[in-house]
């Protein structure tokens, strides 16, 4: 969505209320909502604009450690200072990418950033629960519905040898 910020930067106004939903953003194995909520505003202070927002969205996915399915929100802060064309060199807004977005002829174009801090802002991993102890290694059953009856310390047989040889009797 572009953003019409040529009333603030005539001074008419010194702020400006966002509201708006972005298109759906791509990440690997996990379902996202057709919606992504923008909310926040853009405040000037004497020429310095700041830009708050908050991003929320829809998800479905599976736990990374039990494969159950799972359904949640994901909320990201997106905070920037805004600049005109021209006020910074190449290699400052490079330097800064993550403080700065660009207004071109009084026009913000946001989406591209937004995107890009939902996905490197997103989690890793999924999990249904943080304390999720995952599948058994031998029968596979999610250990979150209760104990399945695997044995799961079974002696290393090179050593059977050696078993015998420690006993009590000597």
């Amino acid at each position: 969505m572009k953003l019409d910020l040529r009333p603030m930067l005539r001074g008419e106004i010194a702020r400006m209320d966002i509201d708006f939903r972005l298109s759906a953003v791509e990440l690997d194995g996990v379902g996202i909502s057709d919606e992504v909520s923008v909310k926040g505003e853009i405040v000037d202070t004497a020429g310095y604009m700041r830009m708050m927002l908050n991003v929320e969205l829809g998800y479905a996915g599976e736990c990374a450690r039990c494969l159950s399915s799972i359904e949640g929100r994901f909320e990201t802060e997106f905070v920037r200072t805004v600049v005109d064309e021209g006020t910074l060199t190449d290699e400052q807004l490079e330097d800064n990418v993550d403080e700065y977005v660009v207004i071109s002829d009084g026009f913000l174009d946001i989406d591209e950033e937004l995107r890009e801090a939902i996905i490197f802002d997103f989690p890793s991993k999924l999990l249904c629960s943080e304390d999720c102890q995952g599948l058994c290694p031998k029968c596979g059953k999610p250990k979150k519905d209760g104990e399945c009856g695997c044995v799961m310390s079974e002696p290393d047989q090179r050593w059977a040898v050696l078993k015998g040889f420690f006993s009590e009797e000597k």
